[in-house]
């Protein structure tokens, strides 16, 4: 019974993940690349020397998914508390400044899988805390603050449920003739 249960899940998040614009699928499946050490993003995704641009300065942010990790499982005292959710904004802002993910969803399914299940209960807060930050242009602020549902803001619980799907450069198949 317990594999229904996974299989049932794994389709949601495909789901989930399948109602994302291109854009933002797109940029998930590179963030994860780099964030979780899986490829060569530039040589997978960069389609253009600005592209190749863009990987390069998310390498660089991406640098401290790691400390976010390991922070995630430990986040206890409000000054520990102060410096994670500051280091979550700040990454948060990044991603976000790249005009790539459009909702709290897109945004809320890469970081449940890029840094951690137990950084959930973060999320609404610092996906807030970056939208609302001047880097990110007006129009998009409005958009971004809309995408996050009142159930999402004001959640009484999370649940701690690792993600299982984990999306992927897929290759393109050619055509038989």
């Amino acid at each position: 019974m317990a594999g229904i249960g996974t299989s049932c899940l794994t389709i949601s998040e495909l789901r989930e993940f399948a109602s994302f614009a291109a854009r933002e699928q797109r940029y998930i499946r590179r963030a994860l690349d780099i964030g979780l050490g899986r490829q060569d993003a530039v040589k997978l995704w960069a389609r253009d020397e600005a592209e190749a641009e863009a990987i390069g300065a998310q390498y660089i942010a991406y640098r401290t998914v790691k400390t976010l990790r390991e922070a995630a499982q430990a986040v206890r005292s409000v000054d520990f508390c102060a410096d994670f959710l500051g280091s979550l904004i700040a990454l948060t802002a990044f991603d976000l400044a790249q005009e790539r993910l459009a909702s709290f969803s897109a945004y809320r399914f890469l970081y449940e899988r890029l840094i951690d299940v137990r950084t959930r209960p973060w999320l609404p807060a610092a996906f807030c805390a970056a939208s609302a930050l001047p880097q990110i242009r007006p129009e998009r602020r409005k958009l971004l603050l809309r995408s996050i549902s009142e159930a999402a803001a004001t959640a009484t619980g999370w649940s701690t449920r690792e993600p299982c799907f984990y999306p992927e450069w897929v290759d393109e198949v050619a055509e038989s003739p």
